[in-house]
């Protein structure tokens, strides 16, 4: 376990309601972390609609996903949030004096005054096989991303997918000169692909040279010798059962939300969302806010501006909590010399 990180706020999810949390927490003055389960910032965003067009977010008559996550984070700079990617929170904790001690699955810890969770319908994590006795090899013969240090020379590898990360690691791997692996294995239920079509074209190309194979089927069991995984038990699209030789699995099938061990933290849930008081947005518990589509309301409707909404009036509520000596004025950021100063620009 690291040490911990003291900080005023932690942002538990880094999609464009958390960034725009971590924004009007700087512009009260209050620093904050932020840790998402992703390996980036963006959440359902750069997920689910990277590339598809948003047309509700006021004053952007058109944008994608990937535009909006790049609009918030050139917005967001000048507080410099530090970011802890690729990371879920597993565990929260009240202490003696009223701070919250939380761990993620990385070891990192912190402690902090106010938690905003803005994890919308959950954290994303991988989507695995589902091949029974699979998951012990995980991290070890099977992976989510292919390690850069991972050694492939006379590996047989397994890919399974249909997107453009798993036809790029396979064509990568069956391109190599000097780690040339004893086989590349691309697999998905069917020859149907939503990957980009010069990547579907260069792996039909390498499958008429020898150096790759696709094979359409589902995985039913794992083929395991001497307490190693040596290949999957597959049923083809042709109704036949094959083996297919795998040292080495990629499972690169996306990502889907998962409530997680937020369900574990002790908050009071409704259907798997964060009741909150809608003056503040803040859940049950003193300091824990929620914002986004984990949270719930009457009225309540699953949109970025409404959450854009929720987490100003959430950071207002928190700085009085954190400042209760200090009266909460309400400024502009057309006039406001102290919020220049905050944004760097005065």
């Amino acid at each position: 376990m690291n040490a911990p990180i003291e900080t005023d706020a932690l942002v538990i999810g880094a999609g464009p309601v958390g960034l725009f949390q971590a924004f009007q927490l700087g512009l009260q003055g209050i620093s904050c972390h932020m840790v998402d389960a992703l390996p980036h910032t963006g959440g359902q965003c750069t997920e689910l609609y990277a590339d598809k067009p948003i047309y509700d977010i006021p004053g952007i008559a058109l944008c994608t996903g990937a535009e909006l996550i790049a609009r918030l984070t050139e917005q967001l700079q000048p507080f410099s949030p530090i970011f802890h990617l690729g990371q879920q929170v597993s565990t929260l904790t009240r202490l003696p004096d009223a701070r919250f001690a939380v761990g993620t699955s990385q070891g990192q810890s912190f402690v902090t005054r106010c938690i905003f969770i803005a994890a919308g319908v959950g954290a994303f994590v991988p989507r695995r096989l589902s091949v029974n006795g699979l998951s012990a090899f995980e991290e070890k013969q099977v992976f989510h991303t292919l390690p850069a240090d991972l050694h492939l020379h006379g590996q047989h590898l397994l890919v399974a997918g249909d997107n453009d990360d798993a036809l790029a690691t396979a064509i990568q791997a069956a391109m190599q000169a000097n780690e040339r692996p004893a086989s590349v294995t691309l697999m998905h239920r069917r020859d149907q692909f939503q990957a980009r079509q010069d990547l579907v074209d260069t792996m039909r190309q390498l499958c008429s040279q020898g150096l790759m194979r696709f094979v359409a089927a589902q995985p039913t069991a794992c083929v395991i010798q001497n307490q190693r995984l040596t290949g999957l038990e597959v049923l083809t699209a042709a109704g036949e059962t094959e083996v297919l030789p795998a040292d080495l699995i990629v499972a690169s099938l996306g990502m889907s939300p998962r409530l997680g061990p937020l369900a574990d933290w002790g908050l009071a849930l409704e259907r798997k969302q964060l009741p909150v008081h809608t003056d503040t947005y803040s859940t049950h518990e003193s300091g824990i806010f929620a914002v986004g589509d984990i949270n719930t309301y009457p009225g309540k409707k699953k949109l970025i501006l409404c959450g854009f909404h929720e987490a100003t009036l959430a950071a207002f509520a928190a700085a009085a909590l954190l400042h209760p000596e200090q009266k909460t004025l309400l400024q502009y950021t057309t006039t406001s010399t102290l919020l220049h100063q905050r944004l760097g620009i005065a």
